[in-house]
């Protein structure tokens, strides 16, 4: 999984984090789980209170982006990317 400069501080400054994936694939919320029980602060950052996804915060597998596939319910096998991107904006 690539991280976005914003939420390297919030991964110990790691740039990717590779995950293990079996045969079957792992949706994106189970692999930000896994990420969030290590990093809770990162996953405070992703997330909202009910577990959805921030309005400002794009995933994208294999370069689709989960909101038009399945959501966090999306399933990713061994070997494909996962990027997270953060909005920012400012003035």
């Amino acid at each position: 999984m690539l991280i976005p400069g914003l939420l390297r501080q919030f991964t110990g400054d790691a740039d990717q984090l590779r995950l293990a994936v079996d045969g079957a694939g792992a949706s994106v919320a189970e692999l930000l789980d896994v990420i969030g029980a290590e990093y809770p602060i990162f996953n405070r950052r992703v997330r909202d209170e009910t577990g959805t996804l921030r309005r400002f915060v794009n995933i994208y597998v294999a370069g689709d982006d989960v909101r038009r596939l399945g959501g966090l319910g999306t399933v990713v096998r061994g070997g494909q990317e996962v990027m997270i991107m953060q909005s920012v904006a400012g003035g």
